[in-house]
């Protein structure tokens, strides 16, 4: 009998503005301009994404953590890190 699916995380575009994933039916954007972390990432770097629980992504080979809330609402969280 196969496991639960507790990864419903894809990273389904790159582009020069950012990065698209879809997070069960919903696609979010995560533009560089709110979230520099990723622009000068690879293409391995930023497609090797883990959702550990409901609101949680983590990066493992770039070491970021983020809530799915923080991309939904970037506003309502300020940029601590460059």
């Amino acid at each position: 009998m196969p496991g639960i699916d507790t990864s419903a995380v894809e990273v389904t575009h790159i582009s020069a503005n950012g990065i698209w994933i879809l997070i069960d039916d919903e696609e979010l954007a995560l533009p560089y301009a709110e979230f520099p972390w990723f622009r000068n990432a690879t293409v391995d770097q930023i497609l090797t994404v883990e959702r550990p629980t409901a609101d949680h992504l983590y990066w493992p080979k770039l070491d970021i953590d983020l809530a799915v809330t923080s991309i939904k609402n970037p506003d309502a969280f300020p940029l601590v890190a460059r």
